[in-house]
């Protein structure tokens, strides 16, 4: 394959795409710094991080109607959801300023004629409408809880705004002239967010690039959109299609389905190791960051307000959850047993805590906790225990009878094409807290899931047991190709290094490492000529069914290159999520892309 053009979604011509090309070393730099050259070559990014333009396309015709020129405004499913990002903004704003912030919710006009399915899905859209000096503080809500609208969503439900039938039941609001907010927040201020909330300034160049109107006869006609619906869904498929995505997650579930009819669990292949387990205990949601944030908001009400733990080097988002929507977090960058032994002492001296996370392996050093030992210490200390198994995933390892939550991005292996976003929790029904967490997520639990995305995920996951099992095999055939290299310094994989035998504590007996690896070579020249050669897919997210390169680390913590290296983490290492490729051919592309790196000093 030749390398995919610079802002080329991923996979190419997809325009619900979850990646988005950045193929050079440069690029990935030039997006971080808000470099112009890049940031006109992008229509589509990660969801959370770039708002895709039919969202903002959507969000300005709802401020037009409803707003002032100097607002704009964030999309979600429900009201609800917009008052957390309301109270989110008034909370983080400067004192005293928080502007004229309004929600206005808006939903299907049934006295209209719309097809029988329609009605009975039922589209609704929560907009919270804001000054523009705050997108900055509202966007983190956005990247941070995954509470957004879908890209899908967003086309479907804007069609119906244009034609009418999408509509506000309460009169429009009057709009109080606003201030200028503090200089902070005035855009060309030059504001910029500590070093560790990299993505926001290049992020919201990235979103102002988008924002022009798009051509109102380039939008789909609301007729298409429900030809388009009634061709591709069927509402009883879909609620089947939720049913069969659960029992997947659940394990109870791994065949072919007719979703004419409600697919059976079949109970003796459930493959997460405790009793009692129903697709009931799985909860979906529509990013897997979302996940983590909603079991977060469900164990400070089972416990209270008590600091939660961060164990390991985590994904970005994760971490900011802890930090700031609720008390704070105890962070163990390193997660290693001397960490542990930390943790076992303040414990031992009456510290308690609401919860440690970690991830299971690790994203990007693929190192793992030790699980057995967490479980104990959260036994005896009464703290509970979120895992992450997005890497891992349940074909692989068995990580619920360690835990009381499991969450995963079902974006990543569960879908493999790179084109829906996804996420789920299982509560561990042997757990401690299984009850009392139980009840909470069903009281407080709202399905945000949009059917469509749900459809193309259930289709997507049909064969993520026989895809986990290829790209296991091609992941090990690439790292002994970089095992072998004189020029690689490091290869990091969970068949490797210290943390190998708590991945073989949860290994399933058919289970393999998965398709995650990072790399470092000894010299950065060396990983620049690398990545600029290798023929693959090269930007954001993993676990597609191609394989994917990124500089991790520089898109991740470009702000931050010195904090993510006092934990372990090389500001050069290169992130592999391997797909499933011919093996002798992916191991050809890297050959190739090795002799590139030899090349720089010849």
């Amino acid at each position: 394959m030749s390398t995919i053009e610079l802002g080329d979604s991923i996979p190419s011509l997809t325009p619900h795409a979850v990646s988005v090309s950045l193929p050079t070393w440069r690029d990935n730099v030039g997006y971080e710094e808000g470099d112009k050259r890049v940031l006109d070559k992008l229509p589509t990014g990660y969801p959370r991080f770039f708002i895709h333009k039919l969202i903002v396309a959507f969000a300005d015709d709802i401020v037009a109607k409803y707003g002032t020129p100097d607002q704009t405004a964030m999309l979600f499913p429900f009201s609800k959801i917009s008052q957390r990002c309301l109270d989110f903004i008034k909370a983080k704003a400067e004192s005293g300023f928080a502007g004229d912030i309004k929600i206005i919710n808006l939903f299907l006009d049934k006295s209209k004629e719309v097809s029988d399915m329609i009605a009975k899905v039922s589209p609704s859209v929560s907009a919270v409408i804001f000054h523009k000096d705050l997108f900055p503080i509202a966007k983190q809500y956005w990247q941070h809880s995954g509470d957004g609208i879908s890209s899908r969503q967003a086309e479907f439900c804007h069609a119906l705004f244009l034609d009418g039938k999408l509509i506000n039941p309460a009169p429009p609001q009057p709009t109080v002239n606003q201030k200028r907010g503090p200089k902070r927040y005035q855009r060309g201020s030059g504001f910029q967010t500590p070093p560790r909330e990299s993505k926001a300034t290049s992020e919201n160049v990235g979103v102002s690039q988008l924002s022009s109107k798009t051509d109102a006869a380039e939008r789909e006609s609301t007729q298409f959109l429900e030809e388009r619906f009634g061709r591709n869904l069927d509402i009883s498929f879909v609620d089947n299609a939720k049913v069969a995505i659960r029992r997947r997650v659940a394990g109870s579930l791994v065949d072919e389905v007719d979703l004419a009819v409600e697919p059976r669990p079949n109970t003796a292949s459930n493959t997460r190791g405790v009793t009692g387990l129903s697709d009931n205990d799985v909860y979906l949601y529509p990013c897997g960051m979302n996940s983590i944030f909603n079991t977060h908001r469900m164990m400070l009400k089972c416990k209270g307000q008590l600091k939660s733990i961060s164990f390991g080097f985590p994904y970005v988002d994760t971490l900011k959850i802890l930090e700031k929507f609720g008390p704070g977090c105890l962070f163990y960058g390193n997660g290693s047993s001397e960490d542990l032994d930390d943790l076992e002492a303040r414990l031992k001296a009456g510290e308690r805590y609401l919860a440690l996370f970690c991830e299971f392996p690790g994203n990007p050093m693929l190192a793992c906790p030790d699980l057995k030992r967490i479980k104990k210490l959260a036994d005896t200390y009464d703290f509970g225990v979120v895992v992450d198994e997005t890497i891992g995933n349940s074909i692989n390892v068995q990580v619920l009878p360690h835990a009381d939550v499991v969450v995963s991005s079902l974006t990543k292996i569960f879908s493999g094409d790179c084109n829906v976003m996804g996420g789920s929790a299982i509560l561990n029904p042997e757990g401690k807290y299984y009850q009392a967490l139980k009840n909470a997520f069903d009281a407080d639990y709202e399905d945000t899931c949009w059917v469509e995305d749900i459809m193309f995920m259930e289709r997507n996951s049909r064969d993520f047991v026989n895809r986990i099992r290829e790209i296991n095999h091609n992941a090990e055939a690439i790292c002994d190709v970089l095992h072998a290299h004189p020029l690689v310094k490091e290869v990091y994989y969970p068949k490797y290094g210290p943390s190998n035998q708590f991945y073989e504590d949860c290994r399933t007996p058919t289970g393999g490492y998965g398709g995650l690896l990072s790399f470092t070579f000894h010299q950065k020249k060396h990983a620049i000529a690398f990545y600029d050669r290798i023929e693959t897919a090269k930007g954001p997210s993993l676990g597609t069914n191609f394989t994917l390169v990124s500089p991790y680390v520089i898109l991740a913590h470009y702000w931050e290159l010195d904090w993510a290296a006092g934990f372990g983490v090389p500001a050069d290492l290169l992130r592999v999520s391997v797909g499933i490729e011919n093996s002798e051919d992916l191991k050809a592309r890297f050959a190739v892309a090795l002799q590139a790196a030899e090349a720089v000093d010849s």
